[in-house]
């Protein structure tokens, strides 16, 4: 007997009305001005910007058609499963032929050269394991709503078709990146996993993180404490690879239920630019052992509770120390008593050279990020 199931997105946004084109949003009218852009999903690949431009993901392969949204076996995925079609180790552009919840066993380990792009349908990954990116390159990630994650582990897993091993315990985090490079997660819409909902450590770099929706991420217990880890980029204070790690934050709407760490960097060069945010209750951007922070043309509304305006935290670190650290504020627009502190120099020639892109007008985010999180797109119309 055929069962109608009817996906709630718990993690909808606001509706927004009609999407006209020329928003200003560059990856946005890079493709979504097409009508056709289901016979052009590839497309895609060339619209990004940021650090993590240069991510093609699975460009260059063939398509691969989602059909079932089991996950009963993670060491011999059977066909047709996202699982069996993110380990392979030909590029592909994974497309799914329907609605779909597909919870997961274990965590889903992607292979190089991938695109996960749920454009056209209702694709949850929930109520289970989530994402996995680890020591892969060239990953792009489109479309999914990502939310209710769990601990999984000590279990093995498949990375590829010629290799699986044994797994820990994993977080629970909704897309983790450990060790990998050219990196675009795009128009997600993220809530609710156990641990946080993006993580980069280890050494990841080249990563953009663009036109995602993050809501209701607030009751995550650490150690018997209440946490709230929206997204973390660096591994710890001391593993001083994460020098390298450059992360452009661009066009994302940070809103209701969160509570701080959006994101929470340490050692890198993080650019964030042009995001909305809406809700914290703590802070919204912290950080510590001296990461750059260059924040230009983001929206920052303070909470009520008149001992959260600060924007920033420097956790754990004394004045002495943090005032040397380059974090600097430009074109942003602070409302409700909002305010950035600033630090360092300024160095406004070394900022130029490493900026990921250039800022829009603060007063253009409304615009820019209305379209945040997941899209309802359909083919033969724009989307």
């Amino acid at each position: 007997m055929m069962m109608m199931v009817t996906i709630k997105n718990s993690t909808a946004r606001r509706n927004l009305g009609y999407f006209s084109c020329g928003t200003g949003n560059p990856i946005d009218d890079c493709w979504r001005c097409d009508r056709r852009w289901y016979r052009r999903r590839r497309r895609l690949a060339s619209c990004g910007i940021g650090f993590g431009r240069n991510a093609i993901g699975g460009r260059d392969g063939r398509y691969y058609v989602v059909t079932d949204p089991g996950d009963d076996n993670p060491v011999n995925p059977k066909p047709g499963t996202l699982r069996h079609a993110v380990i392979q180790d030909r590029p592909l552009w994974i497309v799914f032929k329907r609605d779909m919840v597909i919870t997961l066993k274990q965590e889903l380990i992607m292979n190089s050269f991938k695109t996960i792009d749920a454009r056209g349908v209702n694709v949850h990954i929930a109520y289970g394991a989530c994402i996995t990116i680890q020591y892969v390159t060239n990953i792009i990630i489109h479309g999914l709503h990502i939310h209710d994650c769990k601990p999984t582990g000590n279990a093995m897993v498949r990375s590829s078709p010629s290799h699986y091993g044994w797994r820990t315990m994993a977080d629970g985090d909704g897309i983790s990146i450990f060790g990998s490079s050219y990196i675009w997660i795009d128009h997600n819409s993220l809530s609710n996993c156990a641990d946080g909902l993006i993580d980069a450590v280890m050494g990841s770099t080249a990563i953009t993180i663009s036109n995602n929706y993050f809501t209701h991420h607030n009751e995550v217990r650490i150690q018997n404490k209440i946490d709230s880890l929206v997204m973390l980029l660096g591994h710890s204070d001391s593993y001083v690879r994460d020098k390298q790690m450059q992360v452009t934050i661009a066009y994302n709407h940070f809103g209701e239920g969160l509570i701080q760490r959006m994101p929470r960097c340490r050692h890198g060069y993080f650019h964030v630019v042009n995001n909305d945010y809406t809700h914290w209750e703590m802070y919204a951007i912290g950080g510590s052992a001296n990461p750059t922070i260059n924040s230009q043309g983001n929206r920052y509304l303070a909470p009520v509770n008149p001992f959260a305006k600060e924007v920033t935290k420097r956790v754990d670190t004394y004045s002495d120390e943090w005032k040397h650290w380059n974090w600097r504020s430009e074109g942003d627009l602070l409302l409700n008593g909002a305010y950035f502190t600033p630090s360092g120099a300024g160095r406004a020639a070394s900022y130029a050279r490493a900026s990921s892109l250039s800022a829009k007008s603060s007063f253009l985010v409304g615009t820019l990020t209305s379209n945040a999180g997941a899209l309802a797109c359909r083919p033969g119309r724009m989307c």
